[in-house]
């Protein structure tokens, strides 16, 4: 089986370093590379959007924060791999055809170009490697159809088609570091190879255990 996970950056970097949670995800990795073929695509987080608002004061353009920001997944992507209990440490993957090459259990790359976000990346890969599953890791519980942290009257989804993601991304503002559930390229990617996803909040270990091996979960089916 393979699993292609996309991290938020937020996860690791919600203000600070959560060297906690990461600790976490690492063991729950090697846990469920025991039985999976496991990719990660690590994202910016904070560290990125610091990084590009003080170069959007510098008058930097969007295409230049977008490569600041892509720096920032490689950094945290680092830091995840500095975290498995692993025999050697390894670079981050910086494109999608080295980590579908790779031999390691589990592949950890941050993000390869321009106007590709994590999800994005992470969407490819997965087509890339006959993914059986692409998970979706967020600091929500499910897809919405606007932000829950700024209205409580927020739709809650519990399945979507792919097309119905797509006409809700296609009301998302698309710059460099923008937060939303997944980007437009991620949504196609998805939908022209029918791979099944989940967009799942990252924090719930045993939810996701439980959405891994088919079991009751909460979050967002995709398909």
């Amino acid at each position: 089986m393979k699993i292609v996970f996309s991290l938020g950056g937020s996860m690791m970097c919600p203000d600070d370093i959560d060297d906690n949670y990461i600790d976490k995800f690492s063991r729950f990795l090697e846990e469920i590379s025991k039985h999976a073929k496991i990719y990660v695509v690590v994202g910016g987080g904070k560290t990125a959007r610091k990084y590009v608002d003080v170069a959007r004061k510098f008058k930097a353009g969007e295409f230049f924060c977008d490569i600041i920001g892509i720096y920032a997944t490689r950094l945290n992507a680092c830091l995840l791999i500095s975290s498995l209990n692993s025999d050697h440490s390894y670079p981050p993957f910086e494109s999608i055809e080295d980590a579908s090459n790779s031999n390691e259990k589990i592949v950890i790359m941050g993000g390869t170009h321009p106007m590709h976000t994590t999800d994005g990346v992470a969407a490819m890969l997965a087509e890339n490697v006959k993914a059986d599953l692409f998970v979706n890791l967020t600091n929500v519980d499910y897809v919405y159809d606007k932000d829950p942290g700024k209205y409580n009257d927020a739709k809650t989804y519990e399945k979507l088609s792919y097309d119905d993601l797509i006409k809700i991304l296609n009301n998302s503002e698309m710059i460099a570091s923008a937060n939303n559930i997944m980007d437009l390229v991620a949504a196609k990617t998805i939908k022209r190879s029918s791979i099944k996803t989940l967009i799942l909040n990252g924090k719930d270990f045993e939810n996701l255990k439980s959405a891994i091996n088919g079991k009751k979960f909460k979050g967002t089916v995709i398909g």
